[in-house]
C-alpha cells in the first residue's frame, strides 16, 4: 500500500484531466518503467480504499498509442491511434537516443537531438489542441550546451523553448540543465528543472558500503566553475569539503565544437588519502573527466567517484574500462534519463540509477495539481537516509 503522503493526496484531491502519457521513439523503454509505477499504485489504492475514485483512475496503462513515422525521403509525420481530448498529455522524450534509426534513401540513419525535438513538435501538432493540458518532459533538454551567446552564434535552446510556447505546451521538464537560466527565454511558461541528488545518492551510498562521510575522508569535487552550484548542494547534505578544477582553455581554436582544454587547475585543500566524488551534470567523450581523475590521483587521492546525470559516452566505453583497470576511477553513477550503451551493465565500473519512480510520482503530483516543490530539494530526505547509514 502506498505511504500516508499518497493516501492524502488520493483521498483529498482529484485528477485535473483523465492522464495519458505519449512516449516518443527512443523513450518507450523509460515510459514504459514510468507507466507500471503509476499503474500499480494506483491500482494499489483504488482496491484498499473504501472511498469513490475517479473513473479511469486507476488503469492497466496510462500510455496512449501513437507513432513517429519516417517517409523514404526522411520526412515524417506523428500519428495518435486514440482521442486525447480533455486529455492531461505527457510527453516523454529522450532528445539523446542515438540508438534510434530510420531509413532514408535506402541509407539507416541514427536519429539526431534534432530528429528528436522535430518529433515532438509533429506530436504536439498531432495533439492539434484537443488535450486540456499539454507537459513535455525531456530529461536531457535539447540544445541545452547552446544557452548564451559568446559571439556570433546561434541561441538553439531558447529558440528551442520558445517553439514548444508557440505551439501550446504549458509546461517543460528538464533534469539537470546545463544551465537553467535559460528559461528567461519562455518568462510566462512553466519551465522546471530537477535534479537527481536523492535517487544518486541513494546509489551511492548503497552501493559503497566501507564509505566514511565526514570532511577527514571525504571531499565533493565540482569539474568547472560552472558546475559549482551543483557540488556546493552535495557537500552541504554530506557535510563535506569542496574543491573546484577549473579549465585553461585555448580560445584561439575550435574542436568539435569547443574550445580545446589546455590544462586543468585545482583549487581545494590538500586531498591525499581522501575519497573524492565530483559531481557534473553530463559525461561526453570523457576526456575532461580522465585529465581530472588523473590529476586527483596525481595528489594521492584515494578513490575517485564520478556522479553524472546524463552519461553519454559518444566516444564508447574503452577508454574508462582502461581507466578503471589501470586505477585511475572506482565507479562513475549516471542515471537512466538518457539512452545508455546496453555494455554498459557488464561494467563493474558502471552503477546506473534508476529515476523512472521519481518521473512517475512527478506525473503523479502534477496530473493532481499537487505541489512539486518536495522534489526540488530533497535534503531533508538525504539527512535521514545518511542518519541510518552511519548508524
Amino acid at each position: 500500500m502506498g505511504s500516508p503522503e499518497w493516501k492524502n493526496i488520493y483521498s483529498t484531491r482529484y485528477p485535473v484531466a483523465p492522464l495519458g502519457i505519449i512516449a516518443l521513439p527512443g523513450c518507450q523503454e523509460f515510459a514504459e518503467m514510468v507507466n507500471q509505477h503509476l499503474a500499480c499504485r494506483r491500482s494499489d489504492y483504488e482496491e484498499n480504499t473504501s472511498g469513490n475514485v475517479p473513473q479511469d483512475f486507476a488503469r492497466e496503462t496510462f500510455l496512449i498509442s501513437a507513432d513517429c513515422i519516417r517517409f523514404a525521403d526522411g520526412s515524417g509525420k506523428a500519428i495518435i491511434r486514440e482521442t486525447v481530448r480533455g486529455g492531461d498529455i505527457y510527453i516523454l522524450a529522450d532528445v539523446g537516443n542515438y540508438n534510434c534509426k530510420y531509413k532514408m534513401f535506402g541509407m539507416e540513419c541514427p536519429m539526431s537531438p534534432d530528429d528528436h525535438f522535430q518529433d515532438i513538435k509533429r506530436m504536439i501538432s498531432a495533439i492539434g489542441g484537443r488535450a486540456r493540458r499539454i507537459t513535455v518532459i525531456t530529461p536531457l533538454l535539447y540544445s541545452g550546451r547552446q544557452h548564451k551567446r559568446q559571439s556570433r552564434e546561434s541561441l538553439d535552446c531558447a529558440v528551442s523553448l520558445q517553439e514548444l510556447e508557440r505551439l501550446g505546451v504549458d509546461n517543460i521538464f528538464t533534469f539537470d540543465a546545463h544551465d537553467p537560466r535559460v528559461q528567461n527565454a519562455i518568462p510566462l511558461t512553466g519551465f522546471n528543472n530537477l535534479h537527481p541528488t536523492y535517487q544518486m545518492m541513494k546509489a551511492f551510498i548503497a552501493k559503497e558500503e566501507d564509505l566514511v562521510i565526514n570532511k577527514s575522508n571525504m571531499l565533493v569535487v565540482s569539474p568547472d566553475e560552472g558546475g559549482m552550484g551543483r557540488s556546493i548542494y552535495y557537500a552541504n547534505v554530506l557535510g563535506l569539503n569542496i574543491g573546484m578544477f577549473y579549465k585553461r582553455r585555448d580560445f584561439t581554436k575550435i574542436v568539435n565544437g569547443k574550445n580545446p582544454i589546455v590544462q586543468h587547475e585545482f583549487l581545494g585543500e590538500d586531498i591525499e588519502g581522501k575519497d573524492v566524488l565530483v559531481v557534473d551534470d553530463m559525461i561526453a567523450s570523457g576526456d575532461s573527466i580522465m585529465d581530472i581523475a588523473y590529476e586527483l590521483k596525481r595528489r594521492k587521492a584515494k578513490r575517485i567517484y564520478f556522479a553524472v546525470t546524463f552519461g553519454l559516452f559518444t566516444e564508447g566505453i574503452d577508454i574508462f574500462r582502461e581507466s578503471y583497470q589501470k586505477g585511475l576511477i572506482s565507479r562513475i553513477y549516471a542515471t537512466n534519463l538518457t539512452y545508455q550503451n546496453p555494455k554498459l551493465k557488464d561494467e563493474p565500473w558502471f552503477v546506473n540509477v534508476d529515476m523512472s519512480k521519481l518521473t512517475g510520482y512527478l506525473i503523479d503530483l502534477l496530473n493532481h495539481d499537487h505541489s512539486i516543490s518536495s522534489l526540488f530539494d530533497p535534503s531533508q530526505k538525504i539527512g535521514e537516509f545518511l542518519k541510518n547509514f552511519q548508524k
